[in-house]
């Protein structure tokens, strides 16, 4: 008879160690040699932490499944990526318009995102321990270094927008109140809008990414509770961003995900684990990741040096 993780099967006097289930097969001397089997499928519940889960590729499906999302997801990134690169070969002059300001910006901005991937790391080590409060402190540090990382690259965004870069036509959609400002980076806008294209869709698609892995550690880490937490966040934001900044609608992006992540909460609650922690890790690791390609870049290779 077997039952449990790291059991023993024994056939005909041979013993094999097994994984999760146990499987014994008795060939006693009876008179007509009849063999017992007795498989005992219930011995580990499902759903539980340790219930059985055949591996693929020696990783578990929740592994499984972020990597492959990762993979797609990559793929949206280097086709960014490459029309940024392409526009910048091909566009003669390519704008700098980054100045030393911008550039210790976005120095400060790499280091959080840098930071964060240490303090994730260490969430991971606490979870594997079973420590469950430093496992949220951790998870909590990793949170305000990338809330930190959002906060500034809005900054920076309203700080070049109000100077006069935008992208003709669709700030307007947002309903972005823009001044008739002159200057670099209006010229910039006018004769080179390109550039404007490539650098508010890819930092735009970066930062979306980043906000939804702060909100996806903060379910991890608060579960329920942090639902409350969201929706004081969104509802502020909200009503003090004016109507004209350019993030006063895409902030209602915090209210999708608070009905998303509510109904995912209340429908299926669990009490997530270590396994859970390494997969949301894998997804801040990649945001990470690609942030530093967008720096040296976007940033860095576009710096005017005098």
């Amino acid at each position: 008879m077997v039952s449990g993780k790291g059991s023993v099967v024994s056939l005909a006097g041979f013993t094999v160690l097994t994984g999760h289930y146990k499987l014994t097969t008795c060939v006693k001397g009876e008179p007509k040699g009849m063999a017992e089997a007795t498989i005992d499928h219930d011995a580990v519940a499902h759903g539980s932490p340790d219930a059985y889960e055949a591996p693929l590729f020696g990783a578990y499906s929740k592994k499984v499944g972020m990597w492959l999302f990762l993979a797609s997801d990559s793929l949206t990134f280097g086709a960014l990526l490459f029309a940024f690169s392409y526009n910048r070969i091909y566009t003669n002059p390519w704008p700098t318009p980054f100045h030393a300001e911008s550039i210790a910006n976005a120095t400060i901005m790499t280091a959080c995102l840098l930071s964060s991937s240490l303090t994730m790391v260490m969430a991971v080590f606490a979870s594997q321990r079973h420590d469950r409060a430093w496992t949220r402190n951790w998870l909590l540090a990793t949170m305000i270094f990338g809330t930190a990382f959002i906060v500034l690259h809005g900054m920076e965004w309203s700080k070049l927008i109000g100077e006069g870069l935008a992208i003709p036509g669709f700030f307007s959609v947002l309903g972005v109140t823009q001044h008739a400002a002159s200057g670099e980076l209006a010229d910039i806008s006018k004769n080179v809008p390109q550039f404007t294209q490539a650098f508010f869709g890819l930092t735009a698609m970066h930062m979306l990414h980043v906000t939804i892995g702060v909100i996806y550690l903060g379910v991890v880490a608060f579960r329920k509770i942090f639902l409350a937490v969201l929706g004081v966040i969104w509802i502020a934001a909200a009503f003090l961003i004016p109507s004209g900044n350019v993030f006063h609608y895409p902030v209602h992006v915090l209210g999708i995900a608070l009905i998303v992540c509510a109904v995912i909460l209340f429908l299926k609650p669990k009490d997530y684990d270590a396994h859970d922690v390494e997969v949301s890790g894998l997804y801040w690791h990649f945001v990470d990741l690609v942030w530093m390609f967008i720096f040296p870049l976007v940033y860095l290779m576009s710096t005017k040096v005098s």
